[in-house]
């Protein structure tokens, strides 16, 4: 028998959030951010969804692009309630597995990465300083 899919309005909402990212953020703990991130999730914003009964299909991730400098940004949030309407309404939580290996494979192209871009408590990275958090 296949999986029955929730409805978007039946998600647990905790599900779609970091506690410890949320708190690190507030306090701009830096030790404590780098820590949220290499032992817990984050979310992301997906252009489409993975299936969920195909654990390979982990869905399209979403990235912004300036269109007047070509700059492309991995954005990250700590809670999916953070995410700007504007943005695609469908998200993912990820691991610091899944977040290493995706900045990895897109080193050459992402050139900064954004955390809870509209607040409460942003912050900015190079790609390069969240791989050293998640690898020390």
């Amino acid at each position: 028998m296949a999986k029955k899919r929730k409805k978007p309005e039946q998600l647990d909402p905790e599900e779609f959030r970091s506690e410890a990212l949320a708190q690190a953020l507030e306090k701009q703990d830096m030790a404590a951010i780098a820590l949220s991130l290499r032992n817990g999730n984050t979310i992301v914003p997906l252009i489409s969804a993975g299936d969920r009964d195909n654990p390979l299909d982990s869905g399209e991730v979403w990235t912004y692009r300036d269109a007047k400098t070509g700059d492309v940004a991995l954005l990250l949030f700590s809670d999916a309630r953070n995410k700007p309407a504007n943005l695609p309404p469908t998200v993912a939580s990820y691991s610091a597995s899944w977040l290493e290996a995706f900045l990895t494979t897109h080193e050459g192209t992402i050139t900064t990465v954004f955390i809870d871009i509209a607040g409460p408590h942003p912050m900015q990275a190079a790609p390069a300083d969240i791989l050293d958090a998640l690898r020390a």
